[in-house]
């Protein structure tokens, strides 16, 4: 068996990496996925086509590779977390649109606990702050709104999970519910002193624990797959994004840290196998789980990193495509006094404001296309920096080294 074969669930596409034992990649394929914004602040996906694109590139990765399921020793899987999912256990059909981490819906139930002082008893358990982004509010929002799914959840008849239950789930045709526990841990639901679910969390967010899949390791077989193309190559890895690329970065010693500079961006800080807790609102959460051993890490989440790059091509149409950014921002020297604060959906860390809105300011009559866009790059920039300045605090060190990816790293300017 030659290759590991890893699907990586994004907020905007799905992509499948065929990788050589040598860690080359010997086939990639991307299906584009779309969010749809039905409210204002609301962000949400076809839950059915988060699979169908994952499939399709499953598919056309094969074909492109020339290879069969017999060559495939593993899989492996990276999901954009928080994003939220409830199916019918019977028929498989999910019974919403999956409701993206990016949504902000529920600030008010999140205040109405901030008022009952659960604010830091929730913290304390999770290492999270009471906001929007993570899943538990989302699932009780969804309960509460479709008829008849609070009956059901408490009857054991619905499933909740992120993406990679979904994905696991699909993979081997209902068989397996189940998450790794770094998606566990973002979901306002799990304890991360204890490593498993709290039913007192349970109780104030009410979510039925029925619903809920087993929590596994990060690394370890966790379940086969049963799909035709795939069947029997056992699932061996699942992870959230933003953990799987810490680890990738090889940032597996104490104090080294990465950034993911993709739809979002979002920063760890490895912390060993200690919970560091945060003093200047950032999350502390599991870096990964294996092998019994647990390491955790410090992260701060900005909600609009690269996206603010795509706003510029579909919304105010002064580029054609994202790669376009650069050569327009480069075409002036400076900004020009104009600043872009893009908070599309709220700000997250460390500001945590699920009501903040985007706002662009030192607009003159000689401000142009190349300083908006110069100054949506900074806006990124500037948003990282109050991340890192929170982190090196927290830490008590000087960060010598930010290893990066995700898509807007392959610009120049901005890194």
């Amino acid at each position: 068996m030659k290759y590991i074969l890893a699907l990586d669930q994004g907020t905007s596409s799905s992509r499948a990496i065929l990788f050589e034992q040598s860690g080359a990649v010997k086939a990639i394929a991307q299906k584009q996925l779309a969010l749809s914004y039905p409210d204002n602040g609301w962000v949400e996906q076809d839950t059915s086509k988060i699979w169908m694109t994952q499939h399709q590139a499953i598919q056309e990765v094969l074909t492109l590779a020339g290879i069969s399921a017999t060559d495939i020793a593993a899989i492996g899987i990276s999901n954009q977390r928080e994003t939220t999912l409830v199916w019918d256990r019977k028929t498989g059909h999910p019974i919403y649109n999956a409701i993206a981490w990016q949504d902000r819906r529920t600030a008010e139930i999140c205040d109405r606990y901030r008022g009952q002082d659960l604010e830091s008893l929730v913290s304390q358990k999770t290492g999270l702050m009471l906001d929007p982004y993570f899943s538990a509010t989302k699932i009780s929002w969804i309960l509460d709104h479709i008829e008849g799914a609070r009956q059901s959840a408490e009857a054991g008849e619905l499933a909740f999970g992120t993406v990679d239950s979904w994905l696991i789930w699909q993979l081997t045709l209902g068989l397996e519910h189940v998450t790794d526990a770094t998606n566990a841990s973002r979901t306002l639901l799990f304890n991360l002193n204890k490593g498993t679910w709290d039913r007192q969390l349970l109780e104030i967010f009410r979510v039925p624990e029925k619903m809920l899949p087993r929590i596994v390791d990060s690394s370890g077989i966790c379940g086969a797959a049963k799909i035709n193309s795939l069947a029997g190559i056992p699932i061996a890895g699942v992870a959230g994004d933003q953990h799987a690329a810490l680890f990738g970065q090889r940032c597996v010693h104490n104090g080294m840290v990465k950034n993911t500079y993709g739809t979002g961006c979002f920063l760890l800080l490895n912390t060993g196998n200690q919970p560091v807790v945060s003093r200047n609102k950032l999350l502390t959460t599991l870096a990964w789980r294996r092998e019994k051993t647990t390491n955790y890490a410090l992260e701060g989440s900005v909600f609009i990193g690269g996206a603010v790059i795509q706003w510029l091509c579909d919304a105010l149409g002064i580029i054609q495509s994202s790669s376009e950014v650069e050569a327009l921002a480069n075409k002036v020297d400076n900004n020009g006094g104009v600043y872009f604060v893009p908070a599309f959906v709220g700000l997250g860390a460390p500001h945590w404001d699920p009501y903040a809105r985007g706002t662009i300011v030192g607009l003159t009559r000689g401000s142009t296309a190349a300083h908006i866009a110069r100054a949506a790059l900074e806006g990124i920039a500037y948003q990282v920096d109050d991340v890192l300045a929170a982190m090196q605090s927290d830490a008590n060190i000087a960060l010598s080294e930010l290893r990066v990816d995700g898509g807007a790293a392959q610009n120049n300017l901005l890194m």
